[in-house]
């Protein structure tokens, strides 16, 4: 993915913020804002997502985006890489929203595929943070052999618990995840692997979004 790539669409980011939690309106949910939102990706780094092999698409009606991998597996056993049982990806984008209005990440799904030996287990991990923030919110999913599946992890935050993005501020977002592997008791010479790709198609990770309207000032 180019440094730099402009994603246009309705919608927009994440999960953690400075900004006090607020209590749930009595609809739930805020409408999502009608003006189009603008995410740029500032940078893309990690073993999981060499350049060209992650993209971020963002859904028509401001509920959701989409990233998607390409190239995201973690193994180890047999004769597997000392280093190829973690892999990571850090994306930090910029992500402009309508005019006073604020978002969070209610909930993220993680997708992949697992083919773990008896003994073997593999972790899937995500932590969100807005720039400047001292605040860093993580979530470990554990998988544990034998396991030949597709997989599927959510996280999911409580209204009264999502972190806002600042009004009025322009912070990039972080959103770093990880895929580990370790043989554990299994038989050290076959391989057991995890993805956040797959050979019939790319496997995406969703972001659904939570909005509400930034006080006046």
């Amino acid at each position: 993915m180019a440094t730099g790539l402009l994603l246009s669409g309705t919608i927009a980011a994440l999960l953690t913020s400075a900004l006090p939690a607020q209590a749930q309106p009595a609809d739930g949910f805020e409408d999502p804002p009608p003006d189009k939102i603008v995410i740029k990706v500032a940078t893309v780094n990690g073993s999981g997502c060499p350049q060209g092999t992650a993209a971020v698409a963002v859904s028509k009606d401001n509920t959701a985006f989409t990233v998607t991998y390409s190239d995201y597996l973690a193994q180890a056993g047999g004769d597997s890489s000392p280093t190829a049982f973690r892999k990571n990806c850090q994306l930090n984008l910029l992500v402009h929203v309508p005019q006073g209005f604020t978002y969070a990440v209610a909930s993220a799904d993680y997708r992949g595929f697992a083919a773990l030996q008896a003994g073997a287990k593999g972790t899937q991990r995500a932590s969100y943070y807005f720039q400047g923030s001292p605040n860093t919110e993580y979530r470990s999913h554990p998988f544990s052999g034998p396991y030949d599946d597709n997989w599927q992890a959510t996280d999911t935050t409580d209204w009264a618990q999502l972190v806002w993005a600042p009004c009025g501020v322009q912070r990039n977002f972080n959103i770093n995840t990880e895929l580990r592997v370790s043989t554990g008791t299994s038989d050290p010479g076959a391989v057991s692997f995890m993805t956040m790709d797959s050979t019939d198609g790319d496997i995406s990770t969703v972001y659904h979004l939570a909005w509400k309207e930034c006080p006046e000032s």
